[in-house]
């Protein structure tokens, strides 16, 4: 099942389902002004860091998009019989056989050193086997923003479903609940996180799976604390009495006001997520292609002689930018759909 969820039709039908999804998503909310005059106040307040953030999902869709043509890419002939991605064909198979420095036309180390193959064509240098720090970088953001994007549609909902279910209907629903998600906020995360990745294997979506579950235990607190108060308003008082079912007050009088909680968590539980990525490559658990596993394996390139540090930097100032963008963005988000930051404002 892993490999056919991470092969390249799927991952073209995520890409064009996402797109569609966004449209979609824009076409249903232009007519809300209360979504609106939000997105033009958070447009007016973080235009900077909504360009960063699109120019990052651009470049993770089109390294999403995929597929084989049978010609290979430089004299790389095994990735012809690949499916190579709109951002593996821009940098067509350039590689070379070690460590180069940026816009340089020999090799970084040996006396005398060699010429490259692809002098002047690598802007961020090469890594220890010869592959482009830029290509590597950039394939990189499709892993944050599956590991930040994923995990977070899949922690938010489970979430959403034990948090509501518990606040809402309580007694024995709350006792079972509060048991689960006490048990699990009672083990360490980062041994729980190594136990699942073990069992389930290093892939993408393993470890976003890995992250998700045990990241849904913090907001589905939040959101049972917020449904235990919503249950008792009067509108839904009048509701129940009206012989409207369980199921329909749900989802027409509590989720709707959950909302502006599942944006604002959507935001910050997606930077938290890259980051402890990042330190689960530390450890040699990360997923394969991370920014993560790149500032891991390049660790040991600190201590040469000259260093190399165009490896290290790459994907830690890639992950800086995107980072601050989302938290940016996130930071935004709260004072304009949180009421009680825009009475302390005014």
């Amino acid at each position: 099942m892993a490999k056919v969820l991470e092969h390249h039709y799927f991952s073209n039908a995520v890409v064009l389902l996402l797109v569609v999804a966004g449209v979609w998503l824009v076409l249903r909310l232009r007519n809300h002004e209360l979504w609106v005059s939000a997105a033009r106040e958070l447009w007016r307040r973080r235009p900077f860091a909504i360009v960063v953030l699109g120019v990052y999902v651009t470049i993770g869709a089109l390294d999403g998009v995929a597929w084989v043509d049978g010609q290979a890419q430089g004299e790389d002939v095994v990735a012809a019989y690949e499916p190579q991605s709109v951002i593996d064909r821009l940098f067509g198979g350039r590689r070379e056989s070690s460590f180069s420095a940026p816009f340089a036309s020999t090799e970084f180390y040996g006396s005398p050193p060699r010429p490259l193959v692809y002098p002047g064509k690598h802007p961020l240098g090469t890594d220890q086997i010869g592959r482009d720090t830029l290509h590597m970088t950039l394939k990189g953001v499709r892993v944050a923003i599956l590991i930040g994007g994923l995990t977070s549609l899949l922690a938010i909902p489970l979430a959403l479903l034990f948090g509501v279910s518990a606040g809402y209907f309580g007694r024995r629903v709350d006792d079972v609940v509060f048991f689960v998600m006490s048990t699990l906020a009672s083990i360490p995360g980062v041994l729980l996180l190594i136990a699942l990745i073990m069992a389930m294997g290093r892939g993408t979506l393993q470890v976003c799976i890995a992250l998700a579950v045990t990241s849904w235990v913090s907001f589905s607190r939040i959101t049972r604390g917020e449904t235990m108060k919503l249950r008792e308003l009067d509108y839904v008082h009048a509701a129940r009495l009206m012989g409207v079912s369980e199921f329909r007050i749900i989802w027409r009088h509590i989720l709707p006001n959950l909302v502006h909680l599942v944006v604002i968590t959507f935001v910050l539980m997606f930077s938290g997520l890259v980051l402890v990525e990042a330190v689960l490559a530390w450890l040699n658990i990360g997923a394969d292609g991370s920014w993560g596993q790149m500032i891991a394996q390049a660790k040991d390139e600190l201590s040469r002689d000259p260093p190399v540090v165009w490896n290290v930097l790459s994907a830690g100032v890639s992950m800086f930018g995107l980072l601050l963008a989302i938290n940016s963005i996130g930071d935004a988000v709260r004072d304009i759909l949180d009421p009680r930051t825009l009475r302390e404002g005014e």
